[in-house]
């Protein structure tokens, strides 16, 4: 049976969590789906856990990143919506079914995520403020799958990071992931910005698909990241401008977006941004 979504998992060395989030995928999951893995140096073990498992993996013998990891797992993605998730998070019940069901009513290009409960989310409007530990060993995962249908969110506007959720289509269309970000800071507004230019205006998180998130485990050993810059220079304007003015990243989600309103001098402050940083 054709899978009705491909979830890509890129990983790095972080076995004990890719094996707790494949764990919720199985017993959370509500739909027939594909998952697709790419093991990033992989010393820890990861390869022969999967091939145990008969999950389906590609590799590489050092770090190529999430940018090139994620290019080569949609080469092999038989199904018609892709999923990116991290090996970092933990889906909670129903997360797909809420998922497909926006998706069957939507009748133009897409970024839907699901909503990240965090442990360190106070202040971030599209995520959940919730504790449930920092790593497997605080892990409370029993108070979590009691719990997390219990906090009060709305669907919200500015869907462009992972649980990600586009069809393949789409994918293909804007050429997925730009290599040049690798290993992969920035890549997720520059992905989200070439399905702006190419005419996307749905960037819906949807507050009752829900994901926990431990919090990543593997940026955090990336070291210094270009990114920022890259993305001024190849845009014009700030990651963190786009998030606001464009898609409006946070706010209550009200529908497909309009063009964005620039504040005065905006647009001006970006491109001396630019000039200083060449």
């Amino acid at each position: 049976m054709k899978p009705d979504y491909s979830i890509l998992i890129p990983t790095w060395n972080n076995l004990d969590l890719l094996k707790k989030c494949i764990s919720s995928i199985r017993a959370h999951s509500h739909h027939n789906f594909q998952l697709l893995i790419y093991v990033n140096e992989g010393s820890d073990g990861t390869q022969e856990w999967l091939s145990q498992e008969g999950i389906l993996f590609l590799e590489s013998s050092t770090n190529v990143g999430i940018c090139v990891a994620m290019n080569a797992l949609r080469k092999i993605a038989d199904a018609p919506i892709l999923c990116y998730l991290n090996d970092d998070m933990y889906v909670l019940p129903n997360w797909d079914t809420y998922v497909l069901a926006e998706i069957n009513k939507t009748e133009s290009d897409f970024f839907i995520s699901s909503t990240m409960i965090e442990p360190n989310a106070a202040g971030n409007a599209c995520s959940i403020n919730g504790d449930y530990g920092n790593d497997l060993d605080s892990f409370r995962e029993k108070e979590l799958l009691a719990e997390h249908a219990d906090f009060a969110k709305k669907d919200w506007s500015g869907s462009a990071w992972p649980p990600l959720w586009v069809t393949a289509k789409l994918w293909d269309k804007i050429g997925g992931f730009s290599e040049e970000f690798s290993p992969g800071m920035y890549s997720d507004p520059d992905m989200a910005m070439k399905a702006w230019d190419a005419g996307t205006r749905i960037f819906k998180g949807i507050a009752e698909s829900r994901v926990y998130h431990f919090g990543s485990k593997s940026t955090k050993r990336l070291g210094v990241n270009t990114g920022r810059k890259i993305f001024l220079q190849k845009w014009g304007i700030t990651a963190r401008y786009f998030y606001k003015y464009y898609l409006r990243m946070g706010e209550p989600y009200q529908g497909a977006l309009g063009e964005p309103k620039h504040p005065f001098l905006g647009l001006l402050i970006n491109k001396m941004k630019k000039q200083k940083s060449s």
